[in-house]
């Protein structure tokens, strides 16, 4: 089975800037997000829109973190696919056996298949929270520096309000090119990081099932 710390995984955890400004240094008067706060528009406010798990993602330092977390769990991921290659051993043995085997034979060799497919199951799921809380974690870390960011930015420009695009209750329909700030807040984090963008960025593949799980409901 191979399994890899995969950025969808991580920003699908529900963080956005609401959960990011309760633990952000305040940048101004009020640094509650608009996404939480009732939204007054007048005729004078000026609105920008950042998607601001993307902006978080999109960071030169995120990448650089995501990939120092797949190195560190690649070990892990490895030991699990020799696992599940194990069990897949031990099946095709049980199958060409055929009714060679006594029923007693049999039986010990299914509860050995059991056993190994459950301790494969409980390996996995504790990576997955492993890398889930890892990944949780730097997030929050760069995500309250890129709030920092984005305020300054915001309040440069002169905008009165900043919507989140990436909550699901944000409000947002439509939006012109210009009100969209998270490619400029990426870079403007970028350049105050300077931290250069990773040479190259693995795919992540997608999540595979344990081979044990084809006789058994549980992950």
């Amino acid at each position: 089975m191979k399994r890899s710390l995969s950025l969808v995984c991580l920003l699908a955890s529900g963080l956005g800037t609401g959960a990011v400004a309760q633990a952000a240094p305040a940048a101004g008067p009020d640094p509650t997000p608009a996404s939480t706060a009732p939204i007054a528009i007048t005729g004078a406010t000026k609105i920008a829109v950042i998607n601001f798990q993307q902006a978080v993602g999109q960071t030169n330092e995120f990448q650089r973190d995501l990939a120092d977390l797949r190195k560190k769990y690649e070990p892990r991921e490895q030991a699990l696919q020799q696992q599940n290659q194990q069990i897949d051993a031990l099946k095709k043995q049980l199958q060409d056996a055929g009714t060679t085997l006594s029923g007693t034979d049999r039986d010990a060799r299914l509860r050995t298949i059991d056993e190994k497919t459950k301790s494969l199951q409980r390996a996995a799921e504790d990576l997955r929270n492993d890398e889930q809380s890892d990944g949780q974690e730097t997030f929050q870390q760069i995500g309250q520096k890129v709030f920092e960011v984005m305020s300054g930015y915001a309040q440069q420009q002169g905008f009165s309000l900043v919507l989140d695009a990436s909550q699901q209750n944000s409000g947002v329909l439509w939006l012109t090119p210009g009100s969209d700030i998270t490619k400029a807040v990426v870079e403007a984090y970028n350049t105050k990081s300077g931290i250069a963008a990773p040479s190259a960025m693995p795919s992540a593949p997608a999540p595979q099932r344990p081979a044990g799980s084809a006789t058994h409901s549980s992950h």
